[in-house]
């Protein structure tokens, strides 16, 4: 059964997704989306036990040898994404159970459900597969799910951010997708480790540095880096809460995994950082990314908004280590991905037990937070000092990893530029703590601080909605993440060692 696992990682959610299809129970469909979540997550644990010491899995499908067959490869690149992937999933399963009572109408439960196990199966897919083109299709699957879920958010608008992220995203997936052609065209194959085993021989070829531009520039725009970032704002402030909390925490790491897998071990450093001036065109953008993202987030008057625009942020962050092409860049990029994830999970957590409890995620809203709801305005504050890099948090550690970096390469410039980021994040996340502690509480309307909106309230009847019981049963995954949050600052040893395990077999040849 153990040998089985790579193909269990997809397999599972996706037959729990049909499952959810064919259930006429809201309850059925969330247990069996807890069911795929947590398979998820046990199968990551053991398949990264067993990739620990380096060792890499090689998975044919069907039986059928690569390059000819599609190919599932597992390494220490890659069981970070899955590790994380597999916590958020069952967080988001256990926060989910009164979260999308009460923000999505009973009769859309189970689809919604549905769509949750797609979008986990796209996004393990991606992780997972060693095949361009299937790399292609699990990207789709993942975003046609996302669309439909950020459809049903609780607002008008939700639907404009839905298709606006289709329009842009459709983009980005025809831009992957004519990369992958043309390196097929010229190569012949599609399996990433025979890409680059063919490549060498076909050097200089100009199909070749297409393909690369329009791979990166497709994964660039998944990944949300400035300036192909407008499709984020709307898609995590509209989203569901739990929406909100996968996407923010893994659904654009799952990108920046790919970009990095390309660019190491398919392509290779050579082609993307010394041949083609990719590498200094990702350090410029995230420097803007930097200095935009957190920048734009001071001035929002909504709590989702503002960590929306964060993200942005920190993707920047993110993808400046990666463009240093080094060892100790790569690692503190994964770094902060674990640590981001954490991070962002809890902010947006905390959000969703904003809306249940006050009817709305507005910074007015969320006057005298602090008096009125100590313990979730506590949660926020830890996650945000991890924003800023404030020391004992995960953010410190990871921040303190890429500045290293940054001066191992004598990147000074952008060392100056990732602190003023960090400056800036004192300042939107001074905002929420002014707002929450020093203002007084605002009047608000019973009805609306007791139902997330009449529209909800109407459609789902038996759903008991009292907001003391919603916060008790969302406040666990919200204070788990937090500490770990703090955890993570205090002892890196974990989420370093898998940081550095990735950075070893991207940085050192290791094989697609």
């Amino acid at each position: 059964m153990t040998s089985q696992l790579p193909a269990l990682q997809v397999v599972v959610p996706l037959v729990c997704a049909a499952g959810c299809v064919l259930l006429r129970s809201a309850f059925g469909a969330w247990l069996l989306f807890s069911v795929a979540a947590t398979a998820s997550l046990l199968t990551a644990v053991a398949l990264t036990v067993q990739v620990w010491d380096g060792d890499v899995i090689r998975y044919e499908m069907g039986g059928w040898p690569a390059p000819a067959g599609i190919e599932l490869v597992i390494d220490q690149a890659n069981v970070v994404v899955l590790l994380l992937l597999g916590v958020i999933a069952v967080i988001a399963a256990a926060y989910g159970r009164r979260s999308i009572e009460l923000e999505v109408p009973l009769r859309r439960i189970r689809m919604f459900y549905a769509a949750m196990c797609l979008l986990l199966t796209g996004l393990f897919g991606i992780t997972v597969t060693g095949d361009a083109f299937n790399l292609f299709v699990f990207l789709e699957i993942s975003s046609l799910s996302s669309y439909a879920l950020i459809a049903l958010g609780r607002r008008r608008r939700a639907l404009l951010a839905a298709f606006q992220y289709l329009v842009i995203g459709t983009v980005g997936g025809t831009f992957l997708l004519i990369g992958v052609g043309l390196a097929f065209a010229v190569t012949g194959t599609l399996n990433m480790a025979d890409l680059a085993d063919r490549l060498p021989a076909v050097a200089g070829n100009r199909a070749v540095t297409g393909a690369v531009v329009f791979i990166f520039v497709g994964l660039a725009i998944k990944m949300a880096v400035f300036p192909l970032h407008a499709w984020l704002p709307g898609a995590y402030s509209e989203a569901p809460s739990v929406v909100s909390i996968v996407l923010a925490a893994v659904g654009t790491k799952v990108a920046i995994y790919a970009f990095a897998r390309f660019a190491f071990t398919v392509f290779g450093i050579d082609v993307v950082f010394t041949d083609l001036p990719i590498g200094e065109a990702i350090l410029v953008v995230g420097s803007l990314a930097m200095l935009a993202g957190a920048g734009v987030a001071c001035f929002q008057q909504d709590f989702k908004r503002l960590l929306a625009w964060s993200s942005i942020g920190q993707v920047g962050m993110i993808v400046t280590g990666i463009g240093l092409a080094t060892a100790s860049g790569v690692s503190a990029a994964y770094l902060h991905i674990i640590n981001h994830a954490v991070i962002k999970g809890a902010l947006f957590a905390a959000a969703g037990i904003l809306l249940i409890r006050l009817g709305s995620t507005s910074l007015e809203s969320m006057a005298g937070l602090g008096r009125r709801m100590p313990l979730t305005f506590g949660a926020v504050v830890i996650a945000g000092l991890g924003l800023i890099g404030v020391p004992p948090t995960a953010g410190f550690a990871s921040k303190w990893a890429l500045a290293s970096a940054l001066v191992e390469d004598d990147r000074w410039l952008i060392l100056i530029v990732m602190l003023a980021s960090s400056l800036l994040a004192m300042v939107y996340v001074g905002r929420i703590v002014e707002v929450g502690w020093f203002r007084a509480p605002a009047d608000l309307d019973e009805r609306t601080a007791e139902n997330v909106d009449q529209a909800t309230a109407a459609a789902n009847p038996g759903v008991v909605r009292v907001r003391e019981q919603t916060s008790v049963l969302m406040a666990g995954p919200v204070a788990l993440l937090a500490v770990a949050s703090v955890y993570f600052g205090i002892d890196a040893s974990l989420p370093s060692s898998l940081a550095d395990g990735a950075a070893r077999i991207l940085t050192g040849g290791g094989a697609p």
